[in-house]
């Protein structure tokens, strides 16, 4: 064996056992257009070591294996994408015995124009539809993506070169925060 599959090996097995070392975790988001959210799922996953799936992908019975689950999409009419929030529609009540044994999860987003206050408005929908469910929702985080709907297209997008550097690394930082948590 040579020094490359050595090494190769060794980080493998550095990941299987930080992976082992962390809760079960799942991303489930619905990203088209750019890919935007797309990009931040990446960046949680590789910290969370979460798999990454899409809504159609998703039965509701498997999310009892996860000890923390992502729901993220771009935002659309000050709300996450269509697909995402009906997947909540169609789920079931989860009846947990307490509190504590809810499903964790967090939320995230991709949307051209970001400030507290329409992050909070618009993760409303997928938040109280997820707390209806019976889900804890531990978290939440949103960055800037680029957005070329309707006449923004003519101008070239708003938003250009989001998510960037920097959106990936806070989204990095925000799994760490959200693992503390659980």
């Amino acid at each position: 064996m040579n020094a490359l599959s050595k090494q190769i090996m060794n980080q493998s097995d550095q990941q299987s056992s930080d992976a082992s070392a962390l809760p079960k975790c799942l991303i489930v988001v619905y990203s088209y257009h750019h890919n935007n959210t797309a990009k931040i799922a990446q960046a949680l996953s590789e910290v969370l070591m979460a798999q990454i799936k899409t809504p159609d992908q998703i039965v509701q019975e498997e999310l009892a294996d996860y000890d923390l689950i992502g729901f993220g999409a771009g935002i659309a009419g000050g709300k996450h994408y269509r697909p995402l929030l009906d997947l909540i529609d169609g789920f079931e009540p989860i009846i947990a015995a307490s509190q504590d044994s809810q499903q964790k999860c967090f939320i995230f987003s991709t949307s051209a124009i970001i400030s507290a206050e329409k992050i909070f408005n618009d993760h409303t929908a997928l938040r109280d539809k997820l707390v209806s469910k019976g889900f804890s929702v531990i978290d939440e985080f949103s960055c800037r993506g680029l957005n070329t709907n309707s006449f923004l297209k003519f101008f070239g997008g708003m938003g250009r070169g989001r998510p960037n550097a920097e959106d990936l690394d806070n989204a990095r930082k925000f799994a760490h925060t959200v693992l503390e948590k659980i």
